[in-house]
């Protein structure tokens, strides 16, 4: 099992993005025997984009994890993901904190390290290449979309945000479904050393 190592008490946050779509997330339900269960929609491709940071305290893991959700229309680009992290810098309150994600392209962009380059409160590192299961998001998008977004054919997006933001809310008000998402992948929280 790997440890964050917490050295300067602030938040360690895994951030990662997901599309969703009008399209239903097909899964497997119950029905009465004899009546398979059909799904009616109207074939819409509109889509939209989520993000979510999850944070756990480093020095202080007792303050329970802490979860920023973001949903936008269309996609995410550099400029989108700027404008995600200035509302988890208000989130945090300025606190410390070391931003955990993968190597997309927007995430690594030229106006992205400059605008980081700026940040006291940011510090970024990246996840392994081809390594989806060391991010807890990546467990928080498989519960909503077997969950919430479970066969359902909304006819708006708005429809599709609403479920989203039900999902979300679950998982706020139950706190160990986060601790659950971090033991899932193998890494742990260490809390620093005290100095003599």
């Amino acid at each position: 099992m790997g440890l964050l190592d917490g050295t300067d008490g602030g938040e360690f946050s895994f951030l990662d993005e997901s599309d969703v779509s009008l399209l239903p997330q097909v899964r497997r339900t119950y029905a009465p025997r004899g009546r398979t269960p059909t799904l009616r929609h109207r074939l819409n491709w509109k889509r939209a984009s989520m993000a979510a940071a999850l944070g756990y305290h480093a020095a202080d893991p007792e303050r329970g994890p802490r979860l920023c959700f973001h949903l936008k229309p269309g996609s995410y680009d550099t400029a989108a993901l700027i404008e995600m992290l200035e509302q988890l810098k208000t989130f945090y309150r300025g606190e410390r904190v070391v931003l955990v994600w993968d190597g997309l392209s927007a995430h690594w962009s030229r106006a992205m390290r400059a605008w980081v380059a700026e940040q006291d409160w940011l510090t970024l590192e990246r996840l392994p290449a081809y390594a989806p299961e060391l991010n807890p998001v990546e467990l928080l998008w498989s519960s909503l979309k077997k969950r919430e977004l479970a066969n359902l054919a909304g006819d708006h997006l708005a429809d599709v945000a609403d479920a989203t933001e039900q999902g979300i809310h679950r998982i706020n008000h139950n706190p160990q479904l986060p601790w659950f998402f971090l033991a899932h992948t193998g890494l742990t929280l260490h809390p620093p050393t005290p100095q003599n």
